[in-house]
């Protein structure tokens, strides 16, 4: 990872998509530019029938993995090799690649977790590919160096994922994270000494680690080991949740449970904080519809039992006194509510402690003896200090507009973190006293701009249909001021409830740095304004997405932000999937287009890894009243030869199990196939990547000075050299002076 009404067959047969009106030449199509010569993609002829319909697919034989395919993996040098030599051309390109490096060197932090009498936390210098994880003994103790991933590949491309300390600080148990893939092998270390212990648990995905109340073991999820070659295309079925004893191997761990009969549902653990209750969550996609299982953890087998029969409704367990669960929900509930239910009687009724209100309800956790709870309001974080029984003490102080995140904790003390980050300024760390009530600023960056150079503009605009949807605008104040027109990037996501809230990111400032715009629209299928919003863009109302974001990109022209010929298209992912879908629905509207790991064959999403999860907010192509709306808007099916389409690049890797890579393969192999005028589609695929997680920031850099100069050659935004990176510098605390509690001296050596 915000109405299409049934069409009939007859309809969708007069309008058959240009897949099947492909040219039937496989030779290579040179673009206008001779040196653009895109790879011969050789066409087999598939044609399957679709409650129907004749679908063609004539580059299946993409979807191979290309480290057990020559030809794909041949395909896919030449493609790279291509691309390669077009952005090395760009001009501006070193110049943007220099600066995104000046702008990621300074120090930045994870929220620290803190265990027994122990402060864990990540911090990165600046340019280090991966983020070391520190150690501290109590507030204003020494701080030693306690995992580097930076030495687990000398390309830099392991990363540490996932960690969670024992209950009583001693133990850590982390995931190692290798190219990219969602395929984790959690390990221990010994913190007193720094020892990796020979534990390994492997095969390993989409877990959370949850430790025994005595520190003795962890519970955590996976799958069946996948058949050879099978591990990164694969469907994830039956994933089982066990329990790993400290210093055993894997094959002893215990199973807690599992569903073989009900092999979509999966499952993950949570335990108390005071280490009583084992709490199973259990769901079948991405939708937060779970069903819920307790056990208690006395020393013996644990035993569950159904405590919420479903999945039907979203329960999310944000904390416990004795036998009392608090969970928040939208049962009864569409923006969420809190509520109580007793694991020791699993047959009581819920009692509600915090009623649903407008704002959504959006994160929640217990900290000492009060609760945070974090609202939405519109697009950004409003934190809330409420006592147990739900009387609210008062708002938990923020430093300004933008998006708090943290807040963990545990009974009987006081003492949490959040961080808190805005468009223009990273995130700084902060601690605050759920007691007192009382924060103080604990390390913030220092930062190669001046975030008062830029203006944020919040505007709303109609769709298609009449709705108003949120969108921000970012720029230089000089260009508010005067009303300029200039280069602009409209990024969206639309899906799977999730929020595009305020944040900092360094790949959008090299952008604004030059001159550019950059405007994010709230679309509907996200999770801003509650549950039903998400249900206005997803499934049959998927079409409201692609309306959203095409009304906002008409908004910025028809309003003077960007000039007529000066607007690209970013999306990510699902948003991927926008880009794609939006460019064959009004290729006229945009300059250049930047899909990246996107989703582009909606008839067989399903077929590989996590894709089976995506049913709840796509439908289902085996479905007969869904597949002619996945067919109706899927990028690879609906390219349409004949027509002038902007410049595209596809980006993609090459480990990239989440979304895998064969989306973008046929995609792009279709777009390079067809008659779409003079502007270039090229293909980017990244080597030991996967969709995001765990990228090297060598690799991130890189990818965005391929991106951004490729948008800014094709919008017209001139690429002008700045100010280089400077030596990384540690974050500052509110006196102006290095933060104490995360100074970067390390003890114990690096």
């Amino acid at each position: 990872m915000r109405g299409f009404a049934l069409i009939l067959l007859s309809l969708w047969l007069a309008a058959a998509p240009a897949m099947l009106r492909a040219h039937p030449d496989d030779a290579a199509i040179a673009a206008s530019d001779p040196a653009l010569r895109y790879p011969l993609a050789r066409r087999q002829d598939i044609v399957e029938d679709h409650f129907g319909v004749p679908v063609a697919d004539p580059y299946r034989w993409l979807e191979n993995d290309l480290r057990a395919d020559p030809a794909v993996r041949d395909w896919v040098a030449r493609e790279n090799a291509l691309t390669r030599r077009y952005l090395d051309a760009l001009p501006g390109r070193e110049a943007l690649k220099a600066r995104l490096q000046a702008l990621f060197a300074h120090g930045r932090y994870t929220v620290p977790r803190k265990a027994g009498d122990r402060y864990f936390y990540g911090y990165n210098r600046g340019l280090e590919n991966q983020t070391p994880l520190y150690v501290r003994e109590g507030l204003t103790g020494r701080q030693r160096l306690l995992l580097n991933p930076n030495s687990w590949a000398q390309d830099g491309a392991s990363a540490l994922a996932e960690w969670t300390p024992s209950p009583d600080g001693r133990m850590l148990a982390y995931g190692v994270q290798d190219a990219g893939s969602d395929w984790r092998t959690l390990r221990l270390i010994d913190v007193d000494s720094g020892r990796t212990l020979g534990d390994a648990v492997q095969w390993v995905k989409f877990s959370q680690t949850a430790w025994d109340g005595r520190s003795e073991g962890f519970f955590y999820s996976r799958f069946a080991a996948p058949q050879a070659g099978e591990a990164f295309r694969s469907t994830n079925l039956g994933q089982s949740l066990y329990y790993h004893r400290i210093g055993t191997p894997q094959a002893q761990d215990q199973l807690i449970y599992a569903t073989p009969d009900r092999p979509r549902l999966s499952h993950q653990a949570q335990v108390t904080g005071d280490g009583r209750w084992l709490v199973i969550s259990s769901f079948e996609g991405i939708d937060p519809r779970r069903e819920i299982h307790v056990a208690e953890l006395t020393g013996g087998p644990a035993t569950p039992r159904r405590l919420i029969r479903g999945p039907a409704n979203d329960w999310r367990l944000i904390g416990s006194r004795g036998s009392l669960l608090y969970f928040l929900t939208d049962q009864r509930a569409a923006h969420m509510r809190v509520v109580t239910l007793d694991a020791a009687r699993p047959r009581r009724a819920a009692t509600e402690i915090v009623a649903e209100r407008a704002e959504t309800l959006a994160g929640g956790a217990l900290v000492g003896d009060r609760m945070i709870l974090a609202y939405m309001n519109g697009a950004q974080t409003v934190a809330e200090l409420v006592e147990l029984d739900g009387r609210k003490v008062g708002d938990v102080p923020l430093p300004g507009f933008g998006t708090a995140a943290g807040f963990g904790g545990r009974a009987g003390d006081p003492e949490t973190f959040f961080s808190f980050s805005g468009f223009v300024t990273p995130a700084s760390i902060y601690r605050f006293d759920t007691a007192t009530r009382q924060y103080q600023l604990f390390a913030r960056p220092d930062l190669p701009f001046d975030p008062d150079d830029y203006g944020i503009e919040q505007l709303v605009y109609p769709s298609k249909d009449g709705t108003m949807i949120p969108l921000t605008i970012l720029r230089k104040k000089a260009l508010a001021d005067h009303a300029i027109a200039a280069p602009t990037i409209l990024y969206g996501y639309g899906g799977f409830n999730i929020s595009l809230t305020p944040g900092y990111s360094a790949t959008r400032m090299a952008w604004l740095e030059q001159g550019g715009v950059y405007a994010i629209a709230n679309l509907r299928g996200g999770g801003e304004f509650g549950k039903a919003w998400h249900e206005a863009g997803r499934g049959a109302n998927k079409q409201n997405v692609f309306d959203d974001f095409i009304a906002a990109a008409e908004y910025l022209k028809a309003n003077g932000f960007t000039p007529p010929d000066g607007l690209a298209i970013e999306g990510r992912s699902n948003g991927g999937l926008l880009v794609g879908a939006v460019v064959n629905q009004r290729p006229d509207l945009f300059a250049a287009a930047l899909p990246a790991v996107g989703v582009m064959d909606m008839l067989r999403f399903d077929r590989f890894t996590a894709g089976r999860y995506w049913v709840d907010d796509y439908g289902s192509p085996a479905d007969a009243k869904d597949f002619p709306l996945l067919y109706g808007y899927s990028p690879y099916h609906n390219i349409m030869g004949g027509t002038d389409y902007p410049a595209i690049l596809v980006s993609t890797a090459d480990t990239d199990d989440r979304v895998v890579p064969a989306h973008s393969f046929k995609y792009a192999a279709a777009l390079q196939a067809a008659d779409l005028g003079p502007r270039p589609r090229l293909l980017r695929v990244e080597r030991r990547a996967g969709h995001g997680a765990g990228k090297p920031v060598d690799k991130l850099i890189d990818e965005y000075a391929d991106s951004y100069a490729f948008a800014a050659h094709f919008t017209g935004l001139a690429i002008e050299a700045k100010p280089a990176a400077p030596r990384s510098a540690a974050p500052r605390s509110a006196t102006g002076q290095p933060a104490r509690f995360m100074a970067p001296s390390v003890a114990g050596g690096e």
